[in-house]
């Protein structure tokens, strides 16, 4: 038999067809629905007069437009409204599941999917956003789609794709004091660059993998697709079996046993051969901030604003002259020079209770600067739940920040909580492109940690001098 990877090994299982010219039609096994790439999917079935095939096999909850301030009026814009309303509406004609803003399981989308026991092993998992791939954490192929190929996955449960070639990401020597996995997959994308996974499905491997717990897998198959890949897969293990067991959608009883079986066989051949392989030592590396307008402008907080006249390509140049001129910044500038006007906790990066346990942990006994203004938003209603449980709104409240409910906030300019133009963010999110938190607005990518160790000083910080 010949040795395969995973991600060879789920994909082979879910083909029904090949279509030639390396594309496959794929069978499909979770989807889940948001509200806005969902419209026009849904609209084009009813102009079709088709039915979802397979209700069950999907799940519809509003995360990018709702506010997380709630009120008798919580919605600034129509547009907003109207979206939600729209999947509302769409999810009760089709028969599928929605989870309700005012819910006990309402968040974003790719927060709930694992704490339902929605994502599974070995499944194929779609959804209309492109962090999908923050799924394959647990060890199933997830991607992100367009509006046409949600129709089709309503349809008929089937997605034409061409099969990706394969990079193992071996990740070695553990994380050092104040460094997170947000800072492991910041400084692999300054390395690798922006398109260095493009056309690859990504396999996390390595003894830093091993001992990341599955909220930090989650964060680091997150940020996959801003290194260029669809799919980022970490191999499941007794953490992922430990974390599914129990929860609402997973299986149970015999079936549990029978999809722990299956399960077992959910890891890369030991002589499998990728077409690519990677080796990243963590051991060594300090906390990471982006500067620039994309994630793989990112450098150590001890580090400075690069200098575009050092590069010898034209292109590389005026590139970085670009990013600057967006960002407000001077080159050589220091890092930790750099103040901030807004602080952001949350996002389907870094919105899990474990983001927000370390957040409060440097936030404990301090205040938010008086020139910052910083929000707390739980990646989900159970986060909160939970967060609130532990106390940890309290530390957040007591020192300056806003607690808010659940949803995607200010990870995107979808909503109401955005930048204003010339406003300066350490965000937890996933992106740093212009306009990304809302017009004018500059974001540096950072980890929980280090977001509240801005929020305090008013400054990018290392958050080693805090802890």
């Amino acid at each position: 038999m010949v040795a395969q990877t995973l991600y060879d090994k789920i994909w082979d299982s879910h083909v029904v067809a090949d279509r030639g010219n390396g594309e496959h039609l794929i069978y499909v096994d979770r989807h889940l629905v948001q509200e806005v790439s969902s419209p026009q999917a849904f609209a084009a079935l009813d102009q079709d007069g088709r039915k979802v095939r397979c209700p069950e096999a999907h799940i519809a909850v509003a995360d990018h437009a709702v506010p997380t301030l709630r009120g008798d009026r919580p919605f600034a814009e129509g547009l907003a409204f109207s979206q939600v309303e729209r999947l509302k509406e769409n999810a009760a004609k089709h028969g599928i599941a929605y989870m309700p803003m005012d819910g006990e399981r309402h968040g974003i989308v790719h927060v709930i999917g694992p704490e339902l026991g929605f994502t599974l092993p070995g499944v194929v998992l779609v959804c209309g956003d492109s962090h999908t791939c923050t799924h394959g954490a647990f060890g199933c192929i997830a991607f992100g789609i367009g509006a046409s190929e949600c129709t089709s996955i309503f349809a008929t449960q089937t997605l034409r794709q061409r099969k990706q070639k394969t990079m193992r990401v071996n990740l070695e020597g553990g994380l050092p004091d104040g460094v997170t996995v947000k800072d492991v997959i910041l400084a692999l994308i300054a390395e690798i660059g922006t398109g260095g996974g493009v056309g690859y499905a990504l396999e996390y491997a390595g003894s830093t993998v091993r001992e990341l717990s599955m909220a930090a897998r989650m964060t680091l198959c997150n940020m996959s697709i801003e290194a260029g890949s669809r799919v980022g897969v970490v191999a499941p293990d007794e953490k992922t079996f430990a974390y599914l067991e129990g929860r609402p959608l997973a299986p149970s009883g015999d079936a549990w046993k029978q999809a722990m079986a299956a399960w077992s066989d959910l890891h890369s051949d030991a002589d499998a051969v990728f077409d690519r392989e990677v080796t990243f030592n963590t051991a060594d590396l300090a906390p990471q901030v982006s500067w620039g307008t994309t994630p793989e402008h990112t450098c150590a907080v001890t580090g400075q604003v690069p200098d575009p006249e050092r590069e010898a390509d034209q292109n590389s140049k005026s590139r970085l002259r670009k990013s600057l001129a967006y960002m407000g910044l001077e080159p050589g500038t220091a890092i930790r020079d750099i103040p901030v006007d807004r602080v952001f906790v949350g996002s389907c990066t870094n919105g899990r209770l474990e983001d927000l346990r370390a957040a409060a942990q440097v936030l404990s006994g301090r205040k938010v600067a008086d020139s910052v203004k910083a929000i707390a938003v739980p990646g989900s209603a159970a986060v909160k739940i939970a967060a609130e449980r532990e106390g940890l709104h309290e530390i957040f409240l007591s020192a300056g920040f806003e607690w808010r409910d659940a949803g995607c906030s200010m990870c995107v300019a979808m909503n109401d909580d955005r930048l204003a133009e010339g406003e300066r963010c350490a965000s937890t999110s996933n992106r740093n492109f212009e306009g990304r938190q809302g017009k004018g607005g500059r974001t540096h990518l950072m980890s929980p940690p280090m977001a509240a160790a801005a929020a305090v000083t008013g400054k990018i910080t290392d958050v080693r001098e805090l802890l």
